[in-house]
């Protein structure tokens, strides 16, 4: 962590100014998909409240690291947001959110298709008191279809939706990325969604549910997948580092790493084979063109692996971006955090935590140039806004 750092939190006036401000979001979702949405709503100014089960709270409070009994991820998924706790089990705390319910703009849930009528908080039943609610629905299959009442967490939606087939090696059985992309994907799926039904109300004045499974999430980015079936009833196979049908486009070892190297472009590809001593590749009237090149990816991955293997990973990024071929080291966080293109994009921020541990985290995405969004408050102690109404 940087010492020369400043902890900051952007200006209630700065916040004022941020595209969603006034926006009143009630989050009732639990752990990643459902908050991941209300916490890329609030970095643009909207108001979230986030209902949580009173004495435990969100179980992703006690996920992974910890630091004085809470998460430090939690400070990243629940950064501006408030927290109340309400028990939705007792007709007091279902109440207290029908009363919340009639005064905002959405909804999150994330629960078990079902579970939200069986409290009387269906879409209709919210919707009687406030026409214009957006409710924000996000399940592993659905609110419809005959999977809808299957329990479904972001390690089955990546597989039913073609991704986890495609990691990993040839032959082997096939990994996880190291995060939960299902649940990613779906909150940001999400939060496309409530802005689409957001702009339709500005026309209509009537909101409307947004129905986001996790399994169509993922599959919405499975590429030519689909298609390629359809066409040529080819299935694509897991291929380790490569791109299949694109080359060559691959990592690639070198003395004391790896690096990864997209030379696919017809030009990029002819700077790449001349940066490595390979005239005669670069000039091949066969490998003018990608199809050529897949053709032959084996020897062409094979002549910069013989070029890379003799030269550290530094060396090897140095002369390839001197002939603009885009290759880069293959990061951890800490490769990550000592990074200063990262700090210039202010995509590493430095806050102050409720419980005074100042921390590095993820800035804000996307850059909008006019209405940024922020950090305007740190994550919330469970209950800690108890009692409040909606603020401007």
């Amino acid at each position: 962590m940087s010492d020369t750092a400043t902890p900051s939190h952007s200006s209630d006036a700065a916040r004022s100014r941020s595209p969603l401000a006034g926006l009143k979001v009630l989050e009732l979702g639990q752990l990643i998909a459902g908050p991941f949405a209300g916490k890329t709503l609030g970095d643009f100014g909207a108001e979230v409240i986030k209902v949580e089960p009173p004495g435990t709270g969100d179980p992703l409070r006690q996920w992974r690291l910890l630091h004085d009994g809470t998460s430090v991820w939690w400070q990243v998924q629940s950064r501006n947001k408030k927290s109340v706790a309400l028990d939705l089990r007792t007709e007091q705390g279902r109440a207290d959110v029908r009363r919340l319910a009639a005064e905002c703009d959405v909804l999150i849930e994330n629960f078990k298709p079902g579970t939200m009528e069986k409290w009387g908080l269906g879409f209709d039943d919210l919707a009687r008191d406030n026409p214009g609610l957006i409710m924000l629905r996000i399940s592993g299959y659905g609110q419809t279809g005959p999977y809808r009442d299957l329990p479904g967490f972001a390690v089955v939606a990546e597989a039913m939706g073609g991704m986890r087939h495609l990691m990993g090696e040839p032959g082997r059985a096939p990994v996880r990325a190291g995060v939960s992309l299902g649940d990613t994907l779906a909150a940001l799926h999400g939060v496309i969604g409530v802005l689409l039904a957001l702009q339709a109300r500005a026309r209509t004045g009537r909101g409307q549910v947004v129905d986001v499974a996790l399994f169509e999430a993922v599959f919405n980015c499975m590429e030519s997948l689909l298609p390629e079936y359809s066409a040529f009833g080819a299935v694509r196979e897991p291929a380790g580092s490569a791109l299949p049908g694109i080359a060559p486009s691959n990592a690639y070892r070198c003395a004391d790493g790896q690096v990864v190297i997209g030379g696919n472009g017809d030009s990029i590809y002819r700077r790449l084979m001349s940066a490595i001593g390979r005239a005669d590749l670069a000039e091949a009237p066969d490998l003018a063109s990608n199809a050529g090149r897949v053709a032959r990816v084996d020897e062409i991955d094979a002549a910069i692996t013989q070029w890379t293997v003799q030269r550290p990973v530094d060396a090897v990024v140095a002369a390839l971006q001197a002939v603009q071929v885009p290759v880069g080291r293959i990061y951890t966080v800490r490769d990550i955090a000592a990074d200063p293109h990262y700090r210039a994009r202010q995509m590493i921020e430095r806050i102050v935590t409720a419980d005074g541990l100042a921390l590095e985290v993820p800035g804000v995405v996307p850059k909008l140039g006019d209405t940024p969004g922020g950090l305007f408050r740190p994550a919330p102690r469970l209950g800690e806004h108890d009692g409040e109404g909606w603020t401007r």
